[in-house]
């Protein structure tokens, strides 16, 4: 993604950081829901379908659906969720 998107920069950087260990489970946690609903509507602005993938594949189905698993599991899913949202951009990029 490029800097004419930096809300949505962000959120994937800030996705990244927890994926690579550089913050704790409980601090992702508890800043995520933060910076969505702040960015949330510049986001929008920036790409709608992309910020609808993050939120879809990201917040829904990853954040939201973790509550049950243990901090492996956690970080699998949202890993997982994570690269569906890079495919998202990825084709975007082929078509345009």
């Amino acid at each position: 993604m490029g800097n004419e998107k930096p809300n949505l920069n962000f959120m994937m950087d800030y996705v990244k950081k927890y994926l690579d260990g550089k913050c704790k489970r409980f601090t992702f946690e508890l800043d995520f829901k933060y910076h969505l609903l702040k960015l949330w509507d510049k986001m929008c602005e920036e790409d709608l379908s992309h910020a609808k993938a993050f939120k879809y594949y990201i917040a829904d189905n990853g954040f939201e659906a973790g509550d049950e698993l243990s901090d492996t599991k956690y970080k699998e899913l949202i890993r997982q969720q994570y690269q569906k949202v890079e495919k998202v951009i990825e084709n975007a990029r082929g078509r345009q």
